[in-house]
């Protein structure tokens, strides 16, 4: 049986971590069903024991245990301010390199992959994270070979994955690791997860660049942030922009 070990964080955000149980807990069920041991023994991991009442029917380990798991799944964040959460979710750090140490294989969803970089443990590795985060994680872990269009990495023992639904992309590659291609496939079934997609930057937030020195095209980005709802045209939006229609849409498509 695999012994998988799900943070608890603080800032953890709650549909991360169901999403996590809900697939093992599938998993888990189609094996029981086809008259076989179920395949994954999950616990909780937290910092003191405390859980939500959501997660009461689970095993709860606090990380002064010295029990070493064979899988480490690491939620999202849900955070405004991620340096912040990282130093409250500090005492993980040296647990999670222990458990690296112990050969455990180590998952992160979404911004999780914060908490492992802060570990060094993905130094000179591939990773993923939200495609709209990966720029505060390359500032904050420039060692780290951050893939930015990427669902899911694996690096050796040390998986990622970007945000929302490639969170199911990520736990389904772990099911074929563990239990094959067919109990994988039943499970992407039961939550209408396309298994095939491997690309997640069509699903960035546009932020146009404001690193250059042109106080027109500043000029023109200001008035469409500020203005967009309240006018029908991009004509109407940089009409006292001292430069010619053309020249407007040129700088602005550069």
């Amino acid at each position: 049986m695999i012994k998988i070990g799900v943070l608890i964080p603080e800032d953890y955000k709650l549909l991360s971590v169901a999403a996590i149980l809900e697939v093992f807990e599938i998993a888990n069920k189609f094996q029981i069903i086809k008259g076989l041991d179920k395949p994954f023994d999950i616990t909780l991991l937290t910092l003191n024991n405390n859980v939500d009442h959501f997660f009461k029917a689970y095993n709860t380990n606090n990380i002064d245990n010295e029990k070493c798991y064979n899988l480490v799944l690491i939620p999202s964040f849900t955070t405004e301010d991620i340096n912040k959460t990282i130093k409250l979710n500090s005492a993980y750090i040296p647990w999670l390199i222990k458990q690296n140490n112990a050969e455990a294989e180590i998952a992160t969803f979404c911004t999780g992959a914060f908490l492992l970089a802060a570990t060094g443990l993905l130094d000179g590795k591939v990773a993923t994270t939200h495609v709209d985060a990966c720029p505060a994680f390359a500032i904050a872990f420039p060692s780290v070979q951050l893939k930015p269009d990427k669902t899911v990495t694996q690096d050796g023992r040390l998986f990622t994955s970007g945000g929302a639904t490639s969170t199911f992309h990520l736990l389904l590659y772990l099911l074929q690791i563990h239990c094959g291609k067919e109990l994988a496939i039943k499970t992407a079934k039961i939550f209408a997860i396309d298994m095939d997609r491997h690309n997640q930057s069509y699903f960035s937030s546009f932020q146009p660049s404001k690193l250059h020195n042109d106080e027109i095209v500043a000029s023109a980005q200001e008035k469409i942030e500020n203005n967009y709802q309240d006018v029908a045209t991009i004509e109407e939006m940089i009409r006292d922009i001292p430069s010619s229609r053309r020249n407007k849409l040129d700088d602005l498509n550069k």
